[in-house]
């Protein structure tokens, strides 16, 4: 296993970590979620990505529940979560859907705390960005967790360039804890965000990047080319808005033109779309998803793959997928 560091920050992550979005609850329950984690820590990872969104505050409570189980020490492992969407969905849930306010904030870290029974979280993202807050009071609730000890770093979502560089010139200016990493999609289909909106960035704030949906969601694993397949993410009911995209044909015909690339490497689909996002060297950590511990196993796999891909083969990749690019 590769560890980067987090952008400037000290701490370091492995090139690959395992995420909850989409399998944790939905598709695996605690005994599968303990196994996985276990086999993803044996292999090096030391990240885990949650969020308090997914599957309801379910996901944070199901990854608490196997830290406790396999009882590692603390310092050998880093979690995420992330807010924005909250937990209620109606009722009196005005200050707690949809917001970054500050008392929204600093009552869901202390959810998550309670979730996933620990003492701090390590990173602590605004899951999307807020445009009925002011940045400041984002910026104020975010470092004033870090400050209280119960983050130990914090971050943004989905943020524009524009939204980031102001939420840290607003620290720098108050003596506050600055915005560390960014957590993007980033995949052969999507990639203008990570390579030319965020560019100035990297240098100028020192900014790392924890990416997500490095296989758009599967497709680029090559498995939507004849539709969605039984027990896939495509046929999960909350995810129904995805089966669309995962079933273009004009992106599933850009994936099967990356097959002879990955052929001649000797690795799968899946592995050369994984390889490729931690090859940009902005990139921190990509965060991988898996239902089953064989997944996992095949997402490893993309390690080896990462020294093959010279200057020549990224080439072709682009040359491959084309136009389907954003």
């Amino acid at each position: 296993m590769q560890f980067r560091r987090l952008g400037r920050a000290g701490t370091r992550v492995s090139a690959l970590s395992l995420g909850s979005w989409v399998t944790f609850s939905n598709q695996i329950d605690t005994k599968a979620a303990t196994e996985m984690l276990a086999a993803a820590f044996d292999a090096g990872i030391n990240f885990f990505d949650n969020a308090e969104a997914y599957a309801l505050g379910q996901s944070e409570t199901i990854m608490g529940q196997v830290f406790r189980q396999l009882g590692w020490p603390r310092l050998h492992y880093l979690v995420s979560t992330k807010f924005f969407w909250g937990l209620e969905r109606e009722g009196h849930g005005v200050n707690y859907r949809n917001t970054l306010n500050r008392k929204y904030l600093m009552q869901a870290i202390d959810g998550s705390l309670r979730r996933f029974g620990l003492e701090h979280i390590d990173l602590v993202y605004c899951h999307r960005p807020d445009p009925h807050t002011p940045i400041e009071e984002t910026v104020q609730a975010m470092s004033d967790m870090v400050t209280q000890g119960k983050a130990l770093y914090w971050g943004t979502s989905e943020w524009s360039a524009a939204d980031i560089r102001a939420a840290w010139e607003i620290a720098e200016r108050h003596h506050l804890h600055k915005p560390v990493m960014e957590q993007p999609q980033y995949n052969l289909l999507h990639r203008r965000r990570v390579e030319q909106e965020y560019a100035r960035l990297y240098e100028d704030l020192g900014l790392g990047l924890t990416t997500w949906s490095p296989l758009a969601g599967g497709l680029l694993s090559g498995k939507y080319k004849d539709g969605a397949p039984a027990g896939s993410r495509g046929t999960v009911a909350s995810y129904a808005s995805l089966r669309n995209e995962l079933t273009d044909p004009a992106k599933n015909a850009a994936v099967a033109a990356l097959a002879p690339i990955a052929a001649e490497l000797g690795c799968t689909l899946a592995q050369l779309a994984i390889a490729w996002a931690a090859h940009n060297p902005h990139v921190s950590t990509v965060i991988t998803g898996a239902s089953r511990p064989e997944q996992l196993q095949q997402n490893l796999g993309a390690l080896a793959v990462l020294d093959q891909l010279s200057p020549e083969v990224l080439a072709r990749i682009d040359a491959a997928i084309g136009p389907q690019a954003d």
